[in-house]
């Protein structure tokens, strides 16, 4: 990719970005006292649209928050020697289907509660992400402004499917608190190639789980308008 042409995505981020902000619909789930107490009043299926809709505009970002620290910080030499070096993602132990086979046989309590799982595992490492990308000299203000917004896009996406398992399955009211904190660990001070790489990697699985969430919505969704045609 040439310069120029990495310029123009740039300049079209740039106009695109503000309203990219402002179509996201947000769920309204927590009122001032911290209760969710507005979703319940919506449909569940207009909930889970809203969902689904915040799942697509989260993935979406970290797709560019992805190519666009790519670009900026790590040398195409650099993005092969992820995989080989040994880097894996901090959702892997976590007992999420991979293959399609699997995903197809998993009842809609267990895709949701994957798509939680997921969610909650990720808020902690993007907070810290955001304070690791604030140590960058040269990291654009577009890329620091994409992160923090995911972030919070995040823990409203956590406050919707909260409230959907409890509309679709009759379930108590489940915790927000991450149950996953020891999967993300901190480094004091890694050394910058040693950061770099890390953060590389975040971003780089987060991408990946953030399609996943949206696959499982998406399922979901087909599940409850055409059962036996989800593909």
């Amino acid at each position: 990719m040439n310069m120029m042409t990495v310029m123009q995505q740039g300049i079209w981020a740039v106009l695109l970005w503000p309203y990219l902000l402002t179509v996201s619909i947000p769920l309204d789930c927590k009122e001032e006292q911290g209760s969710l107490s507005r979703c319940p009043s919506i449909s569940q299926e207009k909930l889970l649209d809203r969902v689904i809709q915040h799942a697509e505009l989260i993935y979406r970002v970290s797709e560019e928050s992805c190519s666009l620290f790519e670009e900026m910080f790590v040398p195409f030499p650099l993005r092969l020697q992820r995989n080989q070096a040994g880097y894996t993602c901090i959702t892997k132990a976590l007992p999420i289907p991979s293959s399609k086979s699997e995903i197809q046989q998993i009842s809609d309590k267990w895709l949701l509660h994957s798509v939680l799982m997921l969610v909650q595992s990720w808020i902690e490492p993007l907070v810290y992400l955001q304070t690791t990308l604030d140590r960058y000299d040269d990291a654009p203000d577009m890329l620091l402004n994409k992160t923090k917004w995911v972030s919070e896009k995040l823990i409203s996406l956590e406050q919707g499917v909260v409230v959907l398992i409890k509309k679709m399955l009759d379930e108590g009211m489940l915790t927000t608190t991450n149950s996953e904190q020891g999967l993300f660990q901190y480094d004091v001070q890694p050394e910058m190639l040693e950061s770099v790489m890390r953060d590389y990697t975040l971003l780089s699985c987060f991408k990946k789980d953030a399609h996943k969430m949206e696959t499982f919505l998406k399922l979901l969704k087909c599940r409850q308008t055409d059962k036996y045609n989800c593909a």
